[in-house]
């Protein structure tokens, strides 16, 4: 059997997760994905374990100790292979905007006066002010802005911005608004061509398929593992190239252990074990649809990123194809998925309708949604919406079913 002819079996996917079975849960449509996902078993599990038999100070020579450091070292050493990095380009943090104000101010002994730095008003928020803050050291700050009318960024107006001057881009891979998947790699080239830094996030791209950050090129690159079906952490990858010549901000004695050196205090341990439940989960999804086990681990995972976003084209087509052809709605973004074009993140307003109304009357109905900005209030401003109000937003992944999308068209067609 072709990898095309396989189908991603949901039911066996959802038996992992056990909000679908939680008295609390278990009859909500949960639709805010992109906010934040269910975790799996895998994950629970080792979070316990590591809580009851390993809650000590790693790295000893005692075996409660050691097993502490050493399934923090594994968790590191799984997630690198899974996005084809090493280990040591590894950073583990609180969450992306932390990870992100961090390389912030390490980056910021790269910048002299008369730099430009270039940020989009597609990001969420995360993404944008901790670059503007280089303006405090001599930066000059340039906005690559959205298309007004179809919110997308558009490469043309990027290359009249690029310049010999240009130290750092940072850019979405996927709109958490718009949910056009950026051609990272396409503009990382770009932008090496002038040696600039790129500084891609993946918070809103890597849910639907972890990325292999080699063949994208990026200098740098971040996604939230609690939006990847773990503990609240951020990821942090950068180029080994890059790391081990910036600032320590970190203890003393740590100076030259990077990526340890841009991290003060390191991550949360229990945590960080505890993301070897992801590697596990995606490992049994492979297993239960895939004969062949010889494969690495980045083989596997880009076979699961195939199965994964078939199905969440299946699920999410309909609902954009709806959305689209209702007069009353402001669909953002592309209104179809095509080989993985845009992500399963669908914002819209209504004419003549508050989303915060629509969004209660779907909470009404069990559908587990909101309006907001997202915190990308800059991206919203810049289609004329009204940040406060904001979008309603349904945010699936692959867990989500074909029946639920049905539900959703059929309870927005009663209330737009």
């Amino acid at each position: 059997m072709t990898l095309e002819n396989i189908k991603l079996d949901v039911d066996y996917a959802r038996s992992k997760f056990p909000a679908f079975k939680d008295e609390l849960s278990k009859d909500w449509i949960f639709c805010e994905n992109a906010g934040g996902s269910y975790v799996p078993e895998n994950v629970i599990n080792r979070l316990n374990k590591f809580m009851t038999s390993t809650k000590v100070q790693p790295y000893a020579e005692y075996a409660m100790s050691k097993i502490a450091g050493e399934q923090m070292d594994s968790a590191i050493e799984l997630f690198a292979n899974m996005i084809n990095a090493q280990k040591n380009e590894i950073l583990i943090g609180g969450s992306t905007s932390i990870n992100l104000y961090v390389l912030s101010n390490a980056l910021k002994s790269l910048i002299k006066s008369g730099d430009e730095v270039i940020v989009t008003n597609q990001d969420h928020e995360a993404n944008i002010s901790p670059w503007r803050r280089l303006e405090e050291v001599g930066a000059k700050i340039v906005e690559w802005k959205i298309n007004s009318i179809n919110g997308e960024l558009e490469i043309e107006t990027l290359e009249k911005l690029l310049n010999k001057k240009t130290k750092i881009l940072a850019l979405t891979h996927c709109s958490n608004i718009v949910g056009s998947i950026n051609n990272l790699k396409k503009i990382t080239k770009i932008a090496h061509t002038f040696n600039t830094i790129v500084i891609g996030d993946g918070v809103s791209y890597a849910p639907h398929g972890f990325p292999d950050v080699k063949e994208l090129d990026v200098d740098f690159y971040t996604f939230s593992l609690y939006k990847t079906y773990g503990p609240h952490l951020g990821l942090l990858y950068g180029k080994e190239s890059i790391l081990k010549n910036l600032p320590n901000q970190n203890h003393e004695f740590l100076k030259g252990q990077y990526p340890y050196t841009l991290n003060p205090g390191g991550p949360n341990h229990e945590e960080l074990a505890s993301i070897i439940g992801i590697f596990e989960y995606m490992l049994e999804i492979y297993d239960h649809h895939f004969q062949n086990k010889e494969l690495n681990i980045l083989e596997k995972i880009k076979n699961i990123n195939y199965l994964i976003s078939k199905h969440e084209e299946f699920i999410a087509n309909p609902i954009l194809e709806f959305l689209h052809e209702n007069k009353n709605v402001n669909l953002i973004g592309k209104n179809i998925i095509k080989e993985k074009n845009r992500a399963p993140t669908i914002a819209f307003t209504v004419k003549d309708m508050q989303s915060e109304i629509i969004a209660k009357k779907l909470v009404e109905k069990n559908i587990a949604t909101r309006n907001d900005n997202f915190y990308a209030w800059r991206c919203l401003k810049a289609l004329g919406i009204n940040t406060d109000d904001g979008v309603i937003r349904i945010s699936l992944t692959h867990y989500n079913t074909i029946q639920e999308a049905e539900k959703i068209i059929n309870t927005l067609d009663q209330i737009v």
